[in-house]
Formats: structure tokens, C-alpha cells, sequence
């Protein structure tokens, strides 16, 4: 196929490669950390980068990792400030976040707010050799912390007292976790786009959690379901003319969809 001959293109199918090795492990600590929703505030707030890095002439990348690591730290104080009601730290930084990108947005000449619509939908177009090195840079930090530290992490996933008991360092290692969910947000947000970057991260863990019962199952899974849904999504995406991050949740969803409905059948026959 003519696509695999364009440069952006092979660049966009090694990023979802990569990016399909990341998604399904940090989705799944997300996702039973009852953390979903950081994802997104993430995702919200380093437009609050981007449009920082338009106005003063550096590259977004750059100010959106700053900004992201900024608030990854502010979510976990305001967390355990609001113990509890954990959701309000959410709420406020997703606001402040948003916020300060339209304040930004709104000083800032005519170019760099049609710039920001590149990072809120996504364009294969936008992804560069850097980027792709600094995502390969971060599979493997990933990978390798995960399997270093899976069992400690379990712990802290499940239980926080017992993970402090046990001597575990349950504020760092929350503030680091933190820290490399809004770097991989930073990261990945031109290919997929800000409004879905969250969706990306969640639905191949969240699908795969319905197929394995086990810890690394679950991954493995989702690694497969994420590679489907970011390679046919850019398929369908480049023949369409269709946003790349926008169709690629759309299949995650079918899949979702479909997985869903086999296992209702599967049950019912069963009985």
C-alpha cells in the first residue's frame, strides 16, 4: 500500500507500536487505582503546555512535559489534602488546567490557536523522529520499572496501609507513577489527540481485563487489543481522511462492543 511509503506514516505506525506496549500497563494500574479520570485531567491540563509553549516560541513538547510533571505532583498533595473526596483534586486541576489553555490561547496570535487543534484531535502529520526516540525511550523505562517493581506496585494498587507497613514509600512511588502517566500523555498526545488521549490509555487495559483473569495476562491481552485498535485506527484513518485519535477510540469501542456481547452469549449458552 502507498501509505507505508510516506515517512509520516511509517513514523505514526512505529509511534503505535510503541505506543501499544505502554498503553495496556499503565491503563491497568489506572484503572484499579480508581484513577481513570487522572488520565484525562492530565490530558486536559497539558493543553495548558502546549499553548504555553506556542506563546513563548519553544516547543510544546517540552513545556507540556514541564507542565504535566508540575501538575502530576499537585494531583497526588491534593489527594491525600482531600483524603476522602480524592475526585476533587480532579475537578479542580481539570478546570485550573483548562483554564489557563484558554487564557494562553486567548493572548496568543490567530496561528497558534489553529496550532492547538493539531493536539486536540491529532495529526499523523505532526509526529517527528524526536518524538518517536523519546517514546521508544520511554517504552523502555516503563517496561523495565514494571517489571522491577510489579510486585511492589501490586501492593500499592490494592492496599495503601499495608504497602506503607510494609515499608514501601507510598507517596513517592504514587508521585512517580503520576509523573510517568502525564510524561506518556505529553508524548503521544499529536498522534492521538488531547480530548481522546485518556481513551487510548484505558480502553485496551479495560477490555483485556474482561478476557484474563491474571495480572500479566491482562497486559499481554491488551498489548494485542491496543496494536488492533492503533493500526487499523490509522488505516482507516489515513483512507478516510478521518482524525487518527478519534478512530482509533471508535474501534477500541467496537472491540469493547464486541468482546461485551461475546461473553453475554458465551454466559448464557453455558447455562
Amino acid at each position: 500500500m502507498e501509505m507505508f511509503f510516506y515517512g509520516f506514516m511509517q513514523r505514526a505506525f512505529q509511534a503505535s507500536f510503541l505506543i501499544s506496549l505502554i498503553a495496556p500497563i499503565l491503563g491497568l494500574f489506572l484503572i484499579l487505582r480508581r484513577q481513570s479520570l487522572m488520565a484525562d485531567t492530565l490530558s486536559h491540563v497539558s493543553l495548558a503546555g502546549v499553548a504555553l509553549g506556542m506563546l513563548i516560541g519553544i516547543n510544546p513538547t517540552w513545556t507540556n512535559i514541564l507542565v504535566v510533571i508540575v501538575v502530576a505532583v499537585l494531583l497526588e498533595v491534593l489527594r491525600q489534602i482531600y483524603h476522602t473526596y480524592s475526585e476533587i483534586s480532579i475537578a479542580i486541576l481539570m478546570s485550573a488546567g483548562m483554564a489557563v489553555a484558554l487564557v494562553l490561547m486567548g493572548i496568543s496570535d490567530g496561528g497558534a490557536t489553529l496550532s492547538m487543534t493539531q493536539f486536540l484531535f491529532g495529526s499523523i502529520v505532526t509526529i517527528n523522529e524526536q518524538q518517536i526516540w523519546m517514546l521508544l525511550f520511554l517504552m523502555i523505562i516503563i517496561v523495565a520499572l514494571y517489571i522491577i517493581f510489579r510486585k511492589p506496585m501490586y501492593i500499592l494498587t490494592f492496599d495503601e496501609d499495608t504497602a506503607f507497613t510494609a515499608g514501601l514509600p507510598i507517596r513517592t512511588m504514587s508521585i512517580l507513577f503520576n509523573i510517568l502517566t502525564g510524561i506518556t500523555i505529553a508524548i503521544i498526545m499529536p498522534i492521538v489527540g488531547a480530548l481522546l488521549v485518556s481513551a487510548i490509555i484505558i480502553l485496551p487495559a479495560a477490555i483485556s481485563l474482561r478476557l484474563s483473569k491474571s495480572f500479566n495476562g491482562v497486559i499481554l491481552i491488551g498489548i494485542v487489543i491496543a496494536l488492533i485498535g492503533m493500526l487499523s485506527g490509522l488505516v482507516t484513518s489515513y483512507e478516510l481522511g478521518t482524525p487518527p485519535g478519534a478512530t482509533i477510540t471508535l474501534i477500541l469501542m467496537l472491540v469493547f462492543a464486541i468482546t461485551t456481547l461475546v461473553k453475554r452469549i458465551l454466559r448464557y449458552t453455558s447455562i
